[in-house]
């Protein structure tokens, strides 16, 4: 698939989760889109179908393409642990992730446009790709002719910075640490990862 630039709210009813984050005209209608609205008999999803979504769910909230979601799952398989979790420890390790889960940026489409036009860097280079994997102890700051941006700014003036136990923010300086990857109860997406590993094994 394309990246998603569509409706959002349309999207997260689909799933019946608000994946983009705090979002009310989902919670006015919390239910799947179409004419018909709550009031349509759905028929009830085969095992398949189930996990497919699963795995939709989990690329929609990361925004990630199927080529890079399937590349990520071969790493995770390849990888010590369960291949689940290391699945999810990966997309929360990827750049565009943690510039997001450090409030440098309010949603992770803004982050992934901040990273491509090299407003990001890592250990003090400029990294422009998305997807490029952090390991712990790398410090991601905002570039020196970037600190003004009002995307920038605005987004950390109202970030929670100690809402996530495995990063570090240094306000003074505008980076934030990597400290480790995180353990899945602390990962707080709404994701059965064992679907999309069942779905995969098929």
């Amino acid at each position: 698939m394309a990246r998603y630039t569509g409706p959002k709210t349309k999207i997260a009813r689909k799933f019946g989760d608000p994946i983009y984050g705090p979002d009310k005209y989902f919670e006015r209608k919390n239910f799947p889109p179409g004419m018909h609205g709550q009031n349509k008999k759905r028929r009830k999803s085969s095992e398949y179908g189930v996990q497919l979504k699963e795995k939709q769910k989990a690329k929609y909230t990361y925004g990630v393409l199927e080529k890079q979601f399937a590349n990520l799952f071969g790493k995770a398989q390849r990888s010590k642990g369960v291949t689940g979790e290391v699945l999810l420890q990966l997309l929360e390790s990827r750049l565009d992730n943690l510039v997001y889960r450090l409030g440098i940026a309010p949603t992770r489409a803004a982050a992934r446009q901040l990273v491509s036009h090299k407003h990001i860097t890592v250990d003090a280079d400029v990294v422009n790709i998305a997807s490029y994997i952090v390991k712990p102890g790398q410090i991601i700051s905002v570039r020196e002719k970037s600190k003004s941006l009002v995307v920038v700014s605005s987004a950390l003036d109202s970030a929670n910075h100690s809402k996530y136990p495995w990063i570090e923010w240094d306000n003074d300086n505008r980076s934030g640490k990597y400290l480790n990857i995180p353990e899945r109860t602390e990962i707080p997406e709404n994701i059965k990862e064992q679907l999309i590993v069942e779905l995969y094994s098929k």
